[in-house]
């Protein structure tokens, strides 16, 4: 294997994994990152005239505790990290010992310590994200509609409070993770959406973004099953992942919710996703991710040959926005308002955000290019669809937009 793609593969396949283990033992985070960077930069320059290890994930981990182990050398004052990463270091490091390590998962600890309460509540997801996945300050941002220098700025302090305030990256007390499960799972869920907004599949950053989302709510389910929350958003991603074959055609073209072929569906998906929403009920805690997977599951009912119940879907939302009044909620709403009502009931829904809020949010143009067509009003339709178009990121959807608004030509 060429040693730059051995590289890449590693760092994608092992980045968090590989944090997560040595934050667990420096509890830096930064220093972590640091030197784990310096490791793959010293296997870019090394492996094409060595030949690329056996097991570079190993390679890598050692490579990087030795760049921990120097800097703390020069740096006298993390004794402890040095004695602690001494300890846990093979002697023959780069040797036969190297097959020898066995990883230990350490990322669903490294969640919840990076919802640790002494970090800022608005950080806990962008840290999250870049620490277990290693996605940079730019690909956040977009998510977080903020520029890549002020998210990059928000990283640096909360990872240096991090180190200041010793927190250790353990599994907090039973006691504890309540308090913090919401903040883990709204990071899983961030980071589900990031896989399963790349419709095309042509982003090698985004590919297995949403299987390793769902791994990681599992380990959350496992280790609270008695959470319903953590139950619902497993439902969730179920839910959309049950579609995923549906949403393309052979060729590649984006097909919306509303024209997919329901026997492309996974069936098995789909059970496993409603018997997860029906144990959350059982708990009479209503959150924001059992109204989601509900709002899910009324869209599935198709697959029984029944008609999607509009305004059903339009009532859960109600109740979504009064537990996390977010952008996408609203505009969602709008559209199921339409569906039920008609699309003048539904534009005057859309049309009550606030500009200020929408006027970069692709999905809220697309709406409403979509509703004024339906209205008979081709002029404003085209000039919406325009605006979602430049917005768009997604090369399978802006396509599936273009076709859309060539309509309105005709």
């Amino acid at each position: 294997m060429d040693a730059r793609r051995a590289a890449e593969l590693a760092a994608r396949n092992a980045y968090g994994r590989l944090v997560a283990y040595l934050a667990a033992q420096t509890r830096d985070v930064a220093a972590a990152e640091d030197a784990l960077g310096d490791a793959f930069l010293t296997a870019l320059n090394t492996w094409p005239a060595q030949g690329v290890p056996a097991r570079p994930e190993a390679w890598l981990l050692v490579t990087a505790r030795r760049k921990l182990i120097d800097t703390a050398r020069r740096g006298q004052t993390q004794a402890r990290v040095l004695q602690t990463l001494q300890a846990n270091t093979p002697t023959a490091a780069l040797g036969p010992a190297v097959d020898e390590i066995v990883f230990p998962d350490d990322r669903l600890k490294l969640l919840f310590a990076c919802a640790h309460p002494a970090i800022a509540p608005s950080l806990h997801t962008a840290l999250m994200l870049q620490t277990i996945l290693g996605l940079n300050a730019q690909q956040i941002a977009s998510a977080f509609l903020v520029s890549p220098t002020t998210m990059g700025q928000r990283l640096v302090r909360a990872k240096t409070k991090l180190r200041d305030a010793g927190i250790a990256f353990t599994i907090p007390e039973e006691k504890e993770l309540p308090a913090r499960l919401q903040a883990v799972l709204e990071a899983i869920y961030a980071l589900y959406t990031l896989g399963w907004e790349d419709v095309a599949g042509r982003d090698p950053r985004h590919q297995g973004l949403t299987q390793e989302a769902i791994w990681l709510a599992r380990l959350c389910v496992q280790l609270m099953p008695q959470e319903p929350e953590a139950k619902g958003l497993m439902a969730l991603m179920l839910f959309c992942e049950a579609r995923t074959r549906a949403r393309r055609t052979t060729e590649g073209t984006y097909v919306p919710l509303s024209d997919q072929r329901v026997e492309l569906w996974s069936q098995s998906l789909l059970r496993e996703a409603e018997q997860l929403l029906g144990q959350a009920a059982v708990a009479q805690r209503l959150g924001r991710f059992q109204l989601e997977a509900a709002i899910q599951s009324a869209h599935m009912q198709r697959v029984r040959g029944q008609a999607t119940d509009w305004e059903a879907i339009a009532l859960l939302y109600e109740g979504l926005l009064q537990l996390a009044p977010t952008l996408g909620a609203r505009v969602s709403q709008a559209a199921a308002i339409a569906a039920a009502r008609g699309p003048a009931v539904g534009l005057l829904a859309l049309e009550k955000l606030p500009l200020s809020e929408v006027k970069h949010y692709q999905p809220y143009w697309a709406l409403k290019a979509h509703l004024l067509h339906q209205l008979g009003q081709p002029v404003a339709a085209r000039e919406a669809y325009q605006q979602a178009i430049g917005l768009c990121e997604d090369a399978a959807i802006r396509e599936f937009l273009l076709g859309r608004s060539r309509l309105l030509q005709t």
